[in-house]
């Protein structure tokens, strides 16, 4: 019988001001939003909050009380969970409602939404930890279960975590990492003990996530009882759906008037109408069903665009100097023990500021413009490289001042 496994993955970035060449030893508030050319943080985070986390989490409750069965499993990043807390408090109390139902599962993540697995382990190590104290602090549990940055992972990540003790990891059902193989079953990651690895469907997912609304898609209009049906397909053919997508696919990249609402409303009972059908949490699923295969992925994947590779955020020079020179911070930045300026450096760290970088269009183009405040890469890079020469003039101004402090 197929368990059907929800995962949302809820995050929204500090987004950097229109930060100019001028402002450079002048202005070191970078994510402040104090004029009309700068995109503004707390409007969008409320638009979306309106749009979409509101009213799906509304419905969510209904559901879970309605159905005791139902399961689902969110990741809020650190950011996202700040600003929530400054700016959308009755959000996060929404959230809140749900967890306390006793049907959600609160997932492990970078508390900076970052990608500081590929290039500092200890970095990485700090905000797994960072994140697991916030999500303690606002939810009173404690994540057995990690999922990277974009569902990018390898071996090195499973072996990692699993001796952090997540007992569990998520990622992409990459075919050219499957082959003939299914992502509808759980895999033991390749030099690892006792993690088990869960993966995404992305075909059943992005039917929700990215083609529910197309017109063109030779499945729509697509309502509830039909996607129930190909979930109930799987039976005798695998054992989980893991179903992952941005939690914004509801209400912000499908819009209400698409019918979203009404076939997430309907979606949980139309799968319950199947008596092999039923829902899990990761961690559920982990604990009910045995790892049937090693799963080897020596080189990083993600769910990103059609390569499910690290392009989004690494494929092009202006990517990987901006993050590359980021990072190479790291020693004197934490040396100067200074919080705004350490705290500034982690959210320079969130891994949309490079997607916001990317040359690579085509057919992943209206993907990279959801929220995106740039009319080009080459904007974002420009602004992103001002806030870090910046932040370089503060990190020698501080060392500076300590030198004739000590002296």
């Amino acid at each position: 019988m197929p368990s059907v496994c929800f995962y949302f993955q809820v995050h929204q970035p500090y987004r950097l001001k229109n930060y100019r060449v001028f402002d450079i030893g002048n202005n070191n508030e970078y994510f402040n939003d104090d004029s009309e050319r700068d995109v503004n943080n707390k409007k969008v985070l409320l638009k979306v909050a309106r749009k979409s986390y509101l009213p799906t989490n509304a419905i969510l409750l209904d559901l879970l009380r309605a159905h005791p069965d139902f399961k689902v499993s969110f990741s809020l990043s650190g950011v996202l969970m700040e600003q929530l807390e400054e700016y959308s408090p009755e959000t996060m109390i929404s959230f809140q409602k749900l967890v306390e139902t006793g049907q959600v599962e609160i997932l492990s993540e970078t508390y900076f939404h970052s990608l500081s697995f590929l290039y500092s382990k200890d970095e990485f190590r700090k905000q797994v930890e960072m994140h697991k104290e916030r999500v303690r602090y606002f939810f009173g549990v404690e994540p057995k279960v990690f999922r990277n940055t974009e569902l990018i992972y390898n071996n090195d990540l499973a072996r990692e975590v699993e001796a952090m003790g997540f007992k569990g990891v998520l990622s992409e059902g990459a075919d050219h990492i499957l082959g003939w193989r299914s992502p509808n079953f759980l895999y033991k990651p390749k030099g690892a003990q006792n993690i088990k690895l869960l993966l995404k469907n992305y075909r059943l997912s992005d039917d929700i996530a990215f083609r529910f609304s197309s017109r063109d898609w030779d499945g729509y209009p697509l309502d509830a009882p039909t996607f129930a049906n190909w979930v109930s397909a799987v039976n005798g053919n695998g054992n989980v759906v893991n179903l992952f997508m941005d939690y914004e696919t509801f209400g912000e990249h499908q819009w209400e008037d698409t019918g979203i609402f009404n076939f997430l409303k309907h979606l949980p009972g139309e799968i319950l109408k199947h008596p092999d059908n039923n829902f899990v949490t990761p961690s559920e699923a982990i604990d009910r069903y045995p790892d049937v295969a090693e799963l080897d992925v020596p080189h990083f994947i993600s769910w990103a665009d059609v390569e499910r590779d690290l392009s989004a955020w690494l494929s092009n020079p202006i990517q990987r100097d901006a993050i590359s020179k980021l990072y190479a911070l790291e020693e004197k930045v934490l040396s100067t023990n200074d919080k705004k300026i350490i705290n500034d450096w982690r959210r320079l760290q969130t891994s949309d500021h490079f997607y916001y970088m990317c040359t690579k269009w085509f057919s992943d183009g209206d993907v990279h413009k959801y929220f995106n405040p740039y009319e080009s890469p080459y904007e974002a890079f420009i602004s992103f490289m001002n806030v870090f020469n910046d932040l370089k003039l503060r990190i020698a101004d501080r060392t500076i001042n300590e030198t004739e402090y000590l002296v």
